[in-house]
């Protein structure tokens, strides 16, 4: 198979996501509150604003690979990005090393990287809200030893940022620490189905992303596996800003 028309099919899988005080009653399993789904995503808002306001600054150097397998061709590529975010600039990406296919590099990794610029400029656009998103409570689980709510996410209206599937939420922080979805537009009547699951991390009393797979499945045959490892973040908040100032 020539290697460019696969490239071309890979293009939009990249795309990776770019996360008022309810009463509530104890449930008794696993203490937690019997919140709806209504209330889970309110308090998602209310963490969300919260954690920007707090976040001063991170930076990380994050790792992207991807391979391609089909029936007559195999192609890896990775690359090493800097990222730099500041409450001031925002986010900037800065590409440090890339190496294996020149083409999956340049039309598949590089093209994750523009998208998260792309996606970051209009972030009410893609945030989980009811804007957004329907949104159905669907039980609980422990994640990495927390307890968890679970909720069936459908988007509203069909774009290349938003998604369909399950996310998982942080029982005690109201966080989004796990999803397991799909995007809500077929990029290509070639790609067959695409699968993405996502985790996150607190780190210095911030959740942060630590990692996306994606794996999608060709129609002509073939599967392609994009993993961004995110690394270790150092974080400056706006306390230890405060406390430097003084």
């Amino acid at each position: 198979m020539n290697s460019r028309p696969v490239a071309r099919l890979l293009l939009s899988v990249v795309l990776v996501p770019a996360g008022a005080t309810a009463r509530a009653e104890d449930s008794g399993a696993g203490g937690l509150r019997s919140f709806s789904s209504a209330q889970i995503v309110e308090q998602m808002q209310q963490h969300s604003l919260a954690q920007t306001g707090d976040l001063k600054a991170y930076k990380a150097l994050r790792h992207y690979a991807v391979e391609y397998r089909g029936f007559t061709a195999k192609m890896n590529g990775k690359m090493d990005v800097e990222v730099n975010y500041s409450a001031v600039a925002g986010k900037s990406l800065r590409i440090i090393s890339q190496s294996g296919s020149h083409l999956l590099c340049e039309k598949v990794l590089k093209r994750a990287v523009d998208s998260e610029k792309e996606a970051s400029e209009d972030k009410a656009a893609t945030a989980l809200t009811e804007a957004n998103y329907r949104f159905r409570l669907d039980g609980s689980e422990s994640v990495a030893g927390r307890p968890a709510y679970i909720l069936d996410v459908e988007p509203l209206r069909e774009s290349k940022f938003l998604f369909r599937g399950k996310i998982w939420v942080d029982a005690a922080d109201f966080a989004v620490v796990k999803m397991e979805t799909e995007p809500a537009k077929s990029p290509s009547f070639w790609i067959a189905r695409t699968l993405i699951h996502y985790t996150s991390v607190k780190t210095d009393g911030f959740w942060l992303p630590q990692q996306v797979r994606s794996e999608t499945k060709v129609r002509i045959g073939g599967t392609a596996v994009l993993t961004i490892d995110y690394g270790s973040y150092e974080v400056v908040q706006m306390t230890a800003l405060a406390s430097a100032g003084s």
